[in-house]
């Protein structure tokens, strides 16, 4: 049985080129890092294809967001390689690629905190969740100026490595959080409880039930997080429609 990832930190940089992130999430990969505990906001991603329009909350399925080979075809493949990516709208920043756990931080804070914060946008975000308030100001005006910020969740005692690399990869603004992202099941999915709230939210009774079974039946044939979370979804698309709210609640009827 393999040993389970014990992520316990959040160490974070600036890095002012798309090709640095290319470079440091491959390396972040080779030295064991999962793909989910790796995130990436940039508001300069040269897309393989023109997004028309953005992708708003009501539209992206949380908790992870929508996974990677669905948004695969609009991105460069390193952002592929990560649980999800979709395209925020951040008040005082403007629209921002996020990929990985910290979009599902930013969607739920889009409808809350920062949408109700004069002046906040992304700082309101980052401080809620355990950024000192200097430090997120600093990432903001990064991000607003059209660089990119790499966050990776890693182990404590191997907090001086990861500096290390980040270092090597010209990362700026290197900081550590005594905090990680809130990610979907750790495990089993045994209760609705069990959901994170972005999850939970846009799921009806009905689809959280079948949310969780085809979770756990994945879960428990592959012992893979990623695609269960990846099955899981697709089940709920197969047999729901989301409503006028953004929930999928919406029974399909199948028409023989």
């Amino acid at each position: 049985m393999s040993e389970v990832y014990q992520a316990e930190r959040t160490i974070s940089a600036v890095f002012k080129e798309e090709k640095q992130i290319d470079q440091v999430i491959r390396r972040l990969l080779d030295r064991g890092v999962p793909r989910d505990h790796i995130s990436i906001m940039g508001k300069d991603f040269q897309s393989e294809t023109r997004i028309s329009g953005f992708i708003t909350k009501k539209d992206v399925i949380l908790g992870g967001l929508r996974t990677g080979a669905i948004f695969g075809s609009l991105f460069g493949s390193f952002l592929s390689l990560l649980t999800g990516v979709g395209v925020l709208f951040i008040p005082f920043v403007g629209p921002i690629v996020a990929a990985g756990p910290i979009g599902a931080l930013l969607l739920g804070a889009a409808s809350g905190a920062i949408a109700g914060s004069a002046g906040a946008g992304l700082v309101s975000a980052l401080t809620a969740w355990g950024m000192p308030e200097d430090q997120a100001t600093i990432y903001q005006t990064r991000l607003q100026a059209g660089e990119f910020i790499l966050m990776a969740e890693v182990p404590s005692d191997r907090l001086g490595e990861f500096k290390l690399l980040l270092e090597s990869c010209r990362g700026e603004e290197i900081h550590t959080t005594d905090t990680t992202f809130t990610h979907p099941c750790s495990g089993p999915c045994n209760s609705p409880e069990d959901l994170s709230v972005e999850v939970r939210c846009h799921l009806s009774e009905a689809a959280q039930r079948t949310f969780m079974d085809k979770y756990n039946t994945t879960l428990d044939q592959t012992s893979d997080e990623f695609a269960s979370e990846q099955a899981a979804w697709e089940a709920v698309r197969q047999e729901f429609d989301e409503d006028e709210n953004g929930v999928w609640s919406k029974a399909k009827v199948n028409v023989y």
